[in-house]
């Protein structure tokens, strides 16, 4: 099988790295090409074996899976260059949350899916977000999670739910990681703890509380319970963030939903649809 990634930014580097370095391709299984070819001279560097393609036309002909890790507003070019190199039996994959699965299906003529990685994925953790299109076949399905299950835990999502599940699973690691950067930040200001050994406490505190919420069962309200005695203080800070946290979570989900709004408005008008979306 040969895999193919138009792109190879961010996110397009990590799942290639990811899919190598946890055993899912080999290098020589891989073909590449992006916009600026020292990005993807640099990655063929790293893993001897992979191609390096000389334009997107030449990756999407000779893949049988071909991701798209490009950002949303060069997805209609992107698009309009490579479709006619495009076969009926290869699998698109989009892993950009507001290109939507009509976009892809009304311009290319193989199968099509979306998918939403995350960082967490380096580590072979984390959730992938699958979403399928309607000329996915069972086996395309049980191909693509597969391949997604070396560097994490494929989970199939309705697409009118790609925002506020991505908040979770992609966005989740920074937004966490600001809270933790803050609280290292007054810890070490106020009582002059080492910044190393408290990066570690927490990054520990924080792979542990993952594992009982997935593997152990608990909800975050038992979790909650369990460590919050009575009157102790871990009850009485509780009740502090309580009170600062109110409302703040409806903002965040405010806000990256009308990002992805105003990038879905743009990629209707460039890909030709005129549709009214419900707003969650």
């Amino acid at each position: 099988m040969k895999v193919g990634f138009i792109g190879t930014g961010s996110m397009g580097s990590l799942l290639i790295d990811s899919f190598i370095n946890l055993g899912a391709l080999l290098p020589k299984q891989i073909l590449v090409s992006n916009r600026s070819p020292e990005r993807a001279l640099l990655l063929a560097e790293r893993h001897p074996g992979l191609s390096v393609c000389s334009c997107n036309s030449e990756t999407a002909s000779e893949s049988d899976l071909i991701f798209l890790c490009i950002k949303p507003l060069e997805f209609k070019a992107v698009i309009d260059e490579i479709q006619s190199s495009l076969r009926p039996e290869q699998i698109a994959i989009s892993i950009t949350s507001p290109v939507q699965l009509i976009h892809l299906e009304s311009s290319l003529p193989c199968k099509v899916a979306k998918i939403i990685p995350s960082i967490t994925n380096k580590t072979g953790g984390g959730a992938t977000l699958c979403m399928y299109g309607s000329r996915i076949k069972e086996e395309d399905r049980q191909l693509i999670e597969s391949l997604l299950s070396y560097i994490s835990r494929p989970v199939e999502i309705l697409e009118s739910h790609t925002r506020i599940t991505s908040d979770f699973s992609s966005c989740g690691p920074a937004f966490l990681s600001l809270f933790v950067e803050k609280w290292i930040d007054a810890a070490v200001e106020l009582t002059g703890a080492d910044r190393g050994t408290l990066n570690t406490l927490a990054g520990e505190m924080l792979l542990g509380t993952g594992k009982l919420l997935t593997e152990e069962g608990f909800s975050p309200e038992q979790l909650q319970e369990r460590v919050a005695v009575p009157g102790g203080i871990t009850a009485q800070a509780l009740r502090l963030l309580n009170g600062h946290l109110n409302g703040l979570f409806y903002q965040l989900i405010q806000t990256t939903h009308d990002k992805y709004d105003e990038d879905l408005v743009k990629l209707d008008a460039a890909f030709g649809f005129t549709i009214n979306r419900p707003r969650y």
